[in-house]
């Protein structure tokens, strides 16, 4: 059985033809039950029985005929323990012992039911994708001097976008104006403005502010980081929950159960009740039959994943399914990487040490070396470099993963990286230069060290918070770094952190990551950079900043953090938990209502309305249950 009852009307007939007609062949059908029954109920007119049976089997028709097509296609597949088929028997039962109303009433709300449950999963997918796609169709680019506006998907790269204030960015690009003010809410969740200066990176969807704004296209309009959002949210909904597997295999264990204790109920007490009247156990074996229908169960449970992924959207968090949210309310450890994750990424150069070389000559020698790589540390020297980065370019650049660089100027060869990379060229260094509490480049040229840069970075304003509030949780907390374990240090005691490892290859991320899973965690791992793909594939639930992240990173992870607050994390695992709780609201309450009106039904107090009304009412309530998740907030 599928998620939801209405995906076999989607996907297995054609539904998609004309839902128009059918709803209206379905408010017709209504229209004539109201009829009979005012007539038959309020009138006192018994219509004559050909004519009572010809417009309920109309009514019954024009409400059920979609439903009986499917059920009979799925029985000729040998697939009949299903809710159509299921339907189909207690409604044609209802017809032949003459309860003709009653069996219209059935097909007549099964099909209501269905087709609100049917809209509220379209409205559920339809919000979250109208809380993303909020990309412009058409932008103004200068072209041959003059603004022109074109549609977003004409646009190419590297040509120039005009943003006025108010207008909504539609491509991501480059500032090259001096600065504006951006809202991003819509892509983060977070309602200040964002800042944006010369050569940083603006989105789509961002919303300029204040001034004219000039932006540089780096991505088509199908490249786009929003574009990659919604294709990721889109996707979320196919990937089903622990809980919605659960259902899916329990609903196929379920319906042949009830099945046959419907048969049973009508069977075997002819073997010792006294005055056996067929008629009479065939009725409450209906009622069993309509009551068992699992749609409620079924249907409240996609949708209330549809709803913590759409309510995790408007708080700046993508998770790529919802079996990503059954995994947050599980997480006892959260590891986490320190650059571009726990700090802001933004370094500056704090000390250049020169060792019988000019510190200017030093830090170009460094920065050219560095001037492809879009590393937060390369970044910091190339802009302490400013001008004296010259046109000189050097050959056979070699990057060394977790040590640094090594590449040829001219005859030199330069080395820049961590102490293990002068170990590993068997360069002698001050054995000082380990223990300093910054982030430190070494530099060596031809096989002579020559001195070091410091670097810094500043700690995010909410890192604090998060640790505190994941210890409150208990949730144990790790750093990883590939920086040296002084700076880790002092940046885990800062925080608060639990443990706290430096140094460390890719490789021995990953053999970290694979010692806390063997001791049992259940572990998620935060990171943004390219080094950090394998280990959030490798973790329970891998999160990703997608701000500052790398592609590689975003595309890996589980969940991204699209403004890259850490304290987002906190909030992941309360919109977990939440989705949990609503979930197994519905299931409760579905199972408990069904089984005190199944247990009515055996023993003959209800009868076949009070059946459908629990039925439908139950579906009713879980969707109104399960779709409220969208629109709360979190504390």
């Amino acid at each position: 059985m599928n998620d939801c009852c209405t995906s076999h009307q989607h996907d297995e007939h054609d539904h998609g033809q004309d839902n128009s007609q059918q709803h209206i062949g379905l408010l017709i059908a209504l229209a004539m039950l109201i009829t009979v029954l005012v007539l038959d109920y309020g009138f006192q007119l018994k219509l004559d029985e050909p004519i009572s049976l010809s417009i309920n089997a109309a009514a019954y028709l024009l409400a059920g005929w979609d439903v009986l097509v499917l059920a009979f296609k799925k029985a000729v597949r040998g697939d009949i323990f299903n809710e159509f088929v299921l339907m189909s028997v207690a409604t044609l039962g209802a017809f032949y012992i003459g309860e003709y109303a009653e069996g219209v009433a059935v097909m007549v709300f099964y099909s209501i039911g269905e087709w609100f449950q049917d809209s509220a999963v379209d409205r559920a997918k339809a919000s979250i994708k109208a809380l993303l796609d909020i990309r412009p169709d058409q932008v103004t680019v200068i072209r041959d001097g003059e603004a022109v506006l074109v549609h977003a998907t004409e646009v190419k790269l590297e040509e120039i976008m005009q943003l006025k204030p108010g207008e909504r960015v539609g491509l991501d690009g480059i500032m090259i104006s001096e600065r504006s003010s951006f809202n991003t809410a819509a892509l983060t969740g977070e309602s200040k403005p964002d800042h944006k200066y010369r050569g940083e990176k603006v989105l789509a969807g961002m919303i300029n502010l204040n001034t004219v704004a000039e932006i540089k296209v780096t991505a088509l309009f199908k490249d786009s980081k929003l574009s990659k959002i919604l294709e990721m949210v889109q996707d979320a909904s196919s990937r089903k929950s622990q809980t919605q597997l659960f259902i899916s295999r329990f609903a196929k264990v379920y319906t042949p159960i009830v099945f046959f204790m419907a048969l049973a109920l009508l069977l075997i007490p002819s073997l010792f009740v006294d005055i056996y009247v067929f008629n009479d156990w065939l009725y409450r074996s209906l009622v069993f039959l309509v009551i068992s229908c699992p749609c409620a169960l079924v249907v409240s449970i996609p949708l209330g994943y549809f709803g913590g992924i759409g309510l995790a959207s408007r708080n700046g968090i993508l998770f790529k399914g919802g079996n990503f949210l059954d995994v947050m309310t599980k997480i006892d450890t959260v590891v986490m990487d320190k650059t571009g994750t726990l700090t802001k990424g933004v370094f500056k150069v704090q000390e250049v040490v020169a060792v019988n070389i000019d510190k200017e000559e030093l830090v170009k020698l460094v920065a050219l070396l560095e001037r492809n790589s879009t590393h937060p540390i390369a970044q910091a020297i190339i802009d302490s470099a400013g001008t004296l980065v010259e046109e000189e370019k050097y050959t056979a650049v070699e990057e060394i993963a977790g040590h640094g660089l090594k590449g040829n100027l001219g005859t030199k060869v330069v080395l820049a990286g961590n102490s293990r990379l002068l170990k590993k060229y068997g360069v002698p260094y001050p054995p000082e230069v380990d223990v300093t509490g910054s982030t430190v480049v070494l530099v060596a040229i031809d096989e002579r060290y020559v001195g070091y840069i410091t670097i810094a970075d500043e700690l995010k304003e909410d890192v604090v918070a998060t640790v505190k509030q994941l210890h409150a949780l208990r949730i144990k907390t790790v750093m990883l770094s590939g920086d040296k374990q002084t700076v880790v240090d002092e940046v885990a005691k800062k925080l608060g952190i639990t443990a706290a490892f430096g140094g460390l290859l890719p490789e021995d991320k990953v053999t970290a990551l694979t010692r806390l899973k063997n001791e049992g965690r259940q572990v998620a791992f935060v990171g943004d950079g390219i080094n950090d793909a394998p280990v959030l594939a490798l973790a329970d639930v891998g999160i990703a900043m997608g701000g500052l992240g790398s592609d590689a990173a975003i595309e890996t992870a589980d969940i991204v953090i699209q403004n890259d607050q850490v304290l987002k994390i906190v909030t992941a695992i309360k919109i977990g938990k939440l989705t949990r709780n609503i979930v197994w609201q519905n299931i409760a309450l579905a199972m408990g209502v069904k089984v005190l009106v199944l247990s009515f039904g055996a023993f003959g107090v209800a009868n076949l309305w009070e059946a459908v009304i629990a039925d439908v009412g139950v579906a009713f309530l879980a969707i109104l249950n399960a779709v409220r998740i969208q629109r709360m907030k979190l504390s």
